[in-house]
């Protein structure tokens, strides 16, 4: 097993497989978009199964495939197809927005992709345009009927923005009456590459649970799993349920079991850290798999306590102006 300076057991790998996305939302990037990664810069398919056939030897077991938009590179479901196939890897989830993920979803559940995670922020359609500048609702919309369809495990996440889509709370929530789907609402976090956004975060995880109970009193806290980022709750009567995140809080951090790799290979022991070491150039430059393996131990042993300190540590070197796009979401 893998465990970190604080006695915490990681073994769960968020691996951004490219920095490219065909939405443009506020929170995620400027609007012109981001500077795109050459392809040289970005890791190879085969470099991304060789860093994950190691860390999975060394008590990884579940590894989440995020972007930008994973499914906007090619050659993405082959490499979906053989990552599953990793002995000693029993989960393999995926994030992604939606728009051109529906007619793979029959594939996905064939191939064993255990959960998808489906970015939805409103279900107006003209707030849908104004968050991701794109007008594309209807084939997000028939990407959650597909999973649904075929019994894949959906998550929706939603971002709560001030002024941009609170009133989208009570309906998102309403679909789990009839729908067996959990919707996490997530706090704001300032990962928009601008610089420009100061997230005061006026919708915290308090305020947001304060708004769904005023809609639905009934709403019950459940227990929470082990190393979980949400706070989990049910409603009597509904076939799914609702999670909180509290991203920007970070009150989760004291559990955290993540590691994280950017589509360049950096690899990042805590989202609002900087990178601890380019597992990319380790492999171009011929490191042998002892080696590799040393390396990750050490870097995963120096891990900060939690965000805020790694907040802290960072800002000298860098700034939140990142994209979460680059970062892996």
């Amino acid at each position: 097993m893998l465990i970190d300076n604080h006695g915490r057991r990681v073994n769960y790998l968020r691996l951004a497989v490219t920095d490219r996305c065909n939405l443009r939302c506020f929170y995620c990037m400027p609007e012109h978009g981001n500077e795109w990664l050459q392809r040289k810069e970005l890791m190879t398919y085969e470099e991304m199964l060789q860093i994950c056939s190691v860390l999975v030897k060394m008590g990884v077991d579940k590894v989440r495939i995020t972007g930008g938009e994973p499914f906007v590179r090619k050659g993405m479901m082959r490499f979906l197809s053989d990552l599953t196939k990793l002995p000693g890897l029993e989960q393999v989830s995926i994030t992604t927005n939606g728009v051109l993920t529906a007619p793979l979803v029959p594939e996905l559940k064939k191939i064993g992709i255990h959960s998808v995670n489906l970015s939805l922020d409103t279900l107006d359609r003209n707030r849908f345009f104004a968050i991701t500048r794109r007008d594309v609702l209807p084939d997000v919309m028939h990407t959650l009927e597909a999973l649904l369809q075929h019994e894949l495990p959906v998550k929706l996440n939603t971002v709560v923005m001030d002024g941009k889509n609170v009133q989208d709370i009570k309906p998102l929530v309403e679909l789990t009456k009839e729908l067996p789907v959990s919707v996490r609402f997530i706090e704001e976090m300032p990962f928009n590459g601008s610089g420009d956004h100061n997230t005061h975060l006026p919708w915290d995880h308090f305020r947001i649970l304060e708004a769904i109970r005023e809609d639905f009193p009934g709403i019950q806290k459940v227990p929470d799993p082990a190393n979980s980022t949400a706070y989990h709750y049910r409603i009597p009567g509904h076939k799914g349920n609702v999670g909180i995140i509290a991203a920007y809080t970070r009150s989760f951090c004291g559990s955290c079991n993540r590691l994280r790799l950017t589509p360049q290979g950096v690899l990042k022991t805590c989202l609002y850290g900087d990178g601890v070491l380019n597992v990319r150039d380790l492999m171009r430059a011929g490191t042998g798999e002892a080696v590799l393996q040393q390396t990750l131990t050490k870097a995963i042993g120096s891990r900060e306590k939690d965000g805020w300190e790694a907040e802290k540590n960072a800002a000298a070197i860098s700034s939140l102006s990142a994209s979460m796009a680059t970062i892996g979401g």
